[in-house]
């Protein structure tokens, strides 16, 4: 074989694992997608970085709910903010702590709370626009990397909703909500469960 013909050769199965490789990650998103579709439910814990640009607040936050009966999410840390309880269902967020209730802020001009992160994760599973797929090394853990926008925009422009799944055992790690480029709010979960209905 010619030297020539070689390196051709190397060329077309270089091009081939990246492709198969791409199709192996477009196959798992799609299956993640099938995942979240079919849950009744979700639970775990995350913490929450919400930046506000000469603001930086960090929370832990336990979350649960299905999809009759919405949304609990509850602030244990830090300790001054422990006891927060958000509810969300239909689209409204609101926070209560001894029956009153409370607001957090908004991160962009349409309102996006911290509180927002989570359901934006899950609709973005279930019906947004997966611009790109990806493998990234997220510690030592191998992960598909997902990011969902509008499919009109480009890379960087407008509300972008980046995801990491372990590909091992497809668990959502962490999220981030982008606008216009710049993470303003980080979720790292240290638990996700997805539930669903018993066959």
């Amino acid at each position: 074989m010619s030297v020539k013909v070689f390196f051709c050769a190397l060329l077309l199965l270089g091009l081939l694992c990246g492709c198969t490789g791409e199709q192996e990650d477009n196959d798992l998103a799609l299956q993640l997608r099938a995942d979240f579709l079919d849950r009744t439910g979700c639970a775990g814990t995350m913490t929450v970085t919400a930046d506000y640009g000469q603001r930086v607040y960090e929370y832990t936050v336990t979350f649960s709910g299905s999809e009759t009966d919405g949304l609990s999410l509850v602030i244990t840390a830090p300790e001054e903010a422990a006891g927060i309880t958000a509810a969300i269902a239909q689209g409204q967020t609101f926070l209560t702590f001894d029956g009153v209730q409370l607001e957090t802020g908004p991160l962009n001009e349409d309102g996006l709370s911290p509180l927002d992160a989570l359901p934006a994760f899950l609709t973005a599973m279930e019906s947004g626009y997966i611009a790109e797929t990806g493998t990234e090394l997220v510690g030592e853990t191998e992960t598909l990397r997902l990011c969902c926008r509008e499919p009109e925009r480009t890379p960087g422009e407008g509300l972008e909703t980046l995801l990491w799944f372990d590909k091992a055992d497809r668990t959502l790690l962490q999220g981030e909500l982008r606008q216009d480029g710049q993470t303003v709010i980080r979720c790292v979960f240290s638990d996700f469960l997805l539930t669903k209905a018993a066959k």
